[in-house]
Parts: C-alpha cells; sequence; structure tokens
C-alpha cells in the first residue's frame, strides 16, 4: 500500500486536474452543454480555479472540442489519451508529464461538478498533505431519502474517518425500522473530488480494474479492494452532486440563475 507523504517544512505543492471526456451517455456531449451560458466545464474550471486551493488547475481532455471552449476562457488544457477507464486514469496521464512533476500532491475534481465547495476540495487534499493517508475524498451527512436513489453514491466510514465502501446500494442498510435512529450521522453523500500522492496515484493505475469497480462503476473501489487506507473529508453541506442527466443540468441552471453564487458570475 501506497505510504502517506512525511510531514517537513517544505509547502507542499498542488496540481488539480479536471478530467473531461465528451463519450457520456446519459448526458450526450456533457461537457459542452451550457450552463448559465457557458459550457460546463468552462464553469467547473473557473470553480476550482477562483477557490485557489490548487497552485496550478488544468483541464485533461482528449476531445479537440472541449479543449478550444476551455482554452478560450484561458484555463490550462492537457491533451491525454481516449482511451482511459475513469477520470483517475487520465489524471494519472497529466500528472506523469514532465511539465507537472514539481507537484506533490494531485487532486482530482470530477468535470461535471460545477458547485463543488470548497470545503470538499480543502478537506480532500488536507488528508493527503497532512501526511495521514495516501488518498483523500470527501463525502456530506445526507438524508436517510437519499439511500434508496442509485445515482447517489453513498459511503460509509470508520471512526477514523477512512472509507470502508461506497456504493450505489442503500448503505448502511437499514433492516429493522425500529433502528431508523441509528441511522442519524450515518449516511453520508459521496462528494467527486479525489486527492493522491504523486506515489499512490501512479500506484492506483497500475491496478488492473477490479470486479467490484466494474460492477458498481466506481473507480474509487480499485484501490479500496486493494486494502488502501483513503480518508473521508466532512463537508457540512449536502452537495447538489453531479450533472449527469438533463434533469441535473436543468436543476443546476435553476440554481445558477437563483443564487448569489450564480449571479455573481
Amino acid at each position: 500500500m501506497p505510504e502517506a507523504p512525511e510531514s517537513g517544512p517544505d509547502p507542499v505543492s498542488t496540481l488539480a486536474v479536471l478530467p473531461a471526456r465528451l463519450s457520456a451517455t446519459r448526458l450526450p456531449n456533457k461537457p459542452l452543454r451550457l450552463l448559465g451560458g457557458r459550457p460546463l466545464i468552462v464553469r467547473v474550471w473557473e470553480r476550482v480555479h477562483e477557490l485557489r486551493i490548487a497552485d496550478r488547475v488544468v483541464v485533461a481532455t482528449d476531445h479537440p472540442d472541449i479543449a478550444a471552449v476551455c482554452r478560450e476562457a484561458g484555463a490550462e488544457v492537457a491533451m491525454t489519451r481516449a482511451d482511459h477507464p475513469s477520470g483517475t486514469d487520465r489524471v494519472a496521464e497529466v500528472a506523469a508529464k514532465p511539465e507537472y512533476a514539481a507537484h506533490d500532491v494531485v487532486v482530482n475534481v470530477q468535470g461535471d461538478e460545477p458547485f463543488v465547495s470548497r470545503d470538499a476540495i480543502a478537506g480532500a487534499a488536507q488528508l493527503v498533505t497532512s501526511g495521514h493517508f495516501p488518498l483523500g475524498t470527501a463525502a456530506a451527512m445526507a438524508s436517510p431519502s437519499v439511500l434508496a436513489r442509485r445515482d447517489v453514491v453513498k459511503v460509509v466510514v470508520d471512526d477514523a474517518g477512512r472509507a470502508m465502501y461506497f456504493s450505489r446500494a442503500p448503505i448502511p442498510y437499514l433492516r429493522d425500522g425500529g433502528d431508523a435512529p441509528l441511522l442519524a450521522g450515518q449516511v453520508r453523500q459521496h462528494v467527486g473530488v479525489y486527492a493522491y500522492t504523486r506515489e499512490a496515484l501512479a500506484a492506483w493505475v497500475a491496478l488492473p480494474q477490479h470486479p467490484l469497480e466494474l460492477i458498481e462503476k466506481l473507480e474509487q473501489l480499485r484501490p479500496l479492494a486493494a486494502g488502501w487506507a483513503m480518508g473521508v473529508a466532512a463537508v457540512p453541506d449536502t452537495p447538489l452532486g453531479g450533472v449527469d442527466t438533463e434533469e441535473d443540468l436543468a436543476l443546476a441552471n435553476a440554481r445558477w440563475t437563483t443564487t448569489t453564487e450564480g449571479r455573481t458570475r
């Protein structure tokens, strides 16, 4: 299992990578669909760039149309292969490029999270930069109502904040209705952010895809099945979640036009 970095006096440099592909099936051309009048991937880049958490922010894509709109908006773009099985694999290709070798910690913000919070990105990164975990992510406390939603990824953690399992299924599963009060504080909704040491990222993508990863379509189950430690930062607010469907996009546009966050862009 990759080791967490030793703490030291030198500041840790962080690279944020936003993987984006055009071949999504539930929302065709997803990165180029408009949110508040601009492409979704541009809105995600704007969000991460404005938070000033990472020392460098780059969009990773295999498609020239995505690269073009991002460069027009002022974003740095790294072109990647088209055959990556997950966003982490795409991020790893970018991190391995010589021009990004100076960054100690890599943060993956999925390219469909336009409202990702500072707490999620900073929390995941802090778990790694502090030396507590080689891998980090984030989750928010959620209502038990999300347990029945297959589009919401849930995570259960141990008492030390380490991920035990991620699933689209209802976890933890309430067997007896009389135990419903126990669910308070135990239902966590995963946020699409990952942080890795450089060594852990390279080791993650060197692993073969695991059957659990393929069954659930959740890339984080690859290192988890290998026994690696992944810390889960607690986020205070339940996230809007990623934009995966036409309904999600409509909700995101509604939020954009009705919140101060959207109006100030």
